[in-house]
């Protein structure tokens, strides 16, 4: 089947992380995403953030590229670009000349700081932007300093994911009114909504704003990680009075200080204590007795491991594309789902095919061969 998103066209100027994984999103569910690669592009088969793409090389240095680029750009639905402010104005492909073209274009602005503000035009990466946001101080250990959970907060889920919902929102504006817009996608704003409860725990004091003292980010001792006799790890999440009581019952726990569940301050000797009790068995036995349980465990798996696991077999949640192991497309749809995705494109494969479509003849094809465009 086509996917639930058939019949859209996006144009993906070529950049790296958030907006090439919200077009990946997009291109999963069977948007037509056609990304614009300069000339000596590399082709990296193992870039899974690349997939389901078509992709059309344009020497953008060229005189006469913009009107190429603005040809194709003008039959889309939607554009993604991911440049510093005022790059793509300097190559004559603003929101202005585009949306004269287009008006129902969805020009879609993804960056770190966001179009406006002071370090709006500031190099930076995804521990700059939640560092800003106040994210980062939320993670890590009681008296560490920091630890940024790699780039999924920023880049990811803040960045590409946040793109891809505010790109579908404003399609259905357009659909619906007619009218096409630019949307300004901040990584700093989008990982600082993601903190949203989180901020609604602090307005109701039951949020300290220090690091791992809080029940969710390892302060309390039901919520975390622990290592195994065999050197692996365990991770526990029996929050709720009802999945703690499973929990203290499938370990046996008969100790009565477990009863101070929360009680912020017991829970440093509780951790010792539940720590001591994980380490007396394998990761595979602490599987056999809980995995499925209320208890809310699940062992800690790596990347390696991850792919079979049995509830991850069941469920199709990876899969192999091209030789190449990765997550398949999410989330799942019941009358239109994805179809398996296609193999990062070689750059320019598609330039020709993607060009002929928007009415290109093959004598002006091949003048744009021979003027360096194509």
């Amino acid at each position: 089947m086509p996917g639930a998103l058939a019949g859209i066209r996006i144009v993906e100027m070529a950049g790296i992380g958030p907006a090439p994984f919200a077009c990946m999103m997009l291109a999963d569910h069977g948007a037509e995403v056609i990304r614009i690669d300069r000339p000596g592009s590399p082709w990296n088969p193992t870039d899974v953030l690349l997939r389901s793409r078509q992709s059309v090389v344009l020497d953008m240095k060229k005189p006469g590229a913009v009107a190429v680029a603005r040809r194709l750009i003008a039959s889309a639905d939607g554009l993604i670009e991911g440049f510093r402010p005022g790059v793509m104005e300097r190559l004559g492909l603003g929101p202005q000349p585009l949306l004269q073209d287009n008006p129902q274009l969805v020009y879609a602005r993804m960056t770190g700081w966001g179009q406006t503000g002071p370090f709006a035009g500031a190099a930076g990466h995804d521990i700059d932007y939640i560092a800003l946001s106040g994210a980062l101080h939320a993670f890590g250990r009681a008296g560490e300093k920091p630890t940024p959970p790699i780039n999924l907060i920023g880049d990811f889920g803040g960045g590409g994911m946040l793109l891809a919902f505010g790109v579908l929102s404003a399609l259905w504006h357009a659909r619906v009114h007619g009218k096409g817009q630019v949307i300004d996608c901040a990584m700093t704003e989008g990982s600082s909504l993601l903190m949203s409860m989180i901020w609604g725990f602090l307005a109701a004091g039951r949020w300290q704003d220090q690091r791992g003292v809080n029940f969710l980010d390892t302060g309390a001792h039901y919520y975390d990680t622990y290592e195994t006799l065999d050197g692996k790890f365990v991770a526990l999440g029996a929050i709720e009075p009802q999945f703690y009581a499973q929990l203290l019952d499938r370990l046996a726990i008969c100790d009565a200080d477990f009863a101070k569940q929360d009680d912020p301050a017991a829970w440093p000797a509780l951790r010792l204590k539940l720590a001591a009790i994980i380490r007396q068995r394998t990761r595979a036995q602490w599987e056999e007795l809980l995995a499925g349980s209320d208890a809310c465990f699940a062992p800690v798996l790596s990347l390696r491991e991850a792919p079979a696991h049995p509830h991850n077999r069941a469920r199709q949640a990876f899969i192999e594309v091209g030789g190449i192991t990765q997550p398949a497309p999410a989330p799942k749809f019941s009358e239109s789902p994805a179809a398996p995705p296609a193999p990062p494109p070689e750059p320019g494969s598609a330039t020709l095919r993607v060009l002929e479509t928007l009415g290109y003849s093959a004598s002006e094809l091949a003048n744009l061969r021979a003027d360096g465009i194509i």
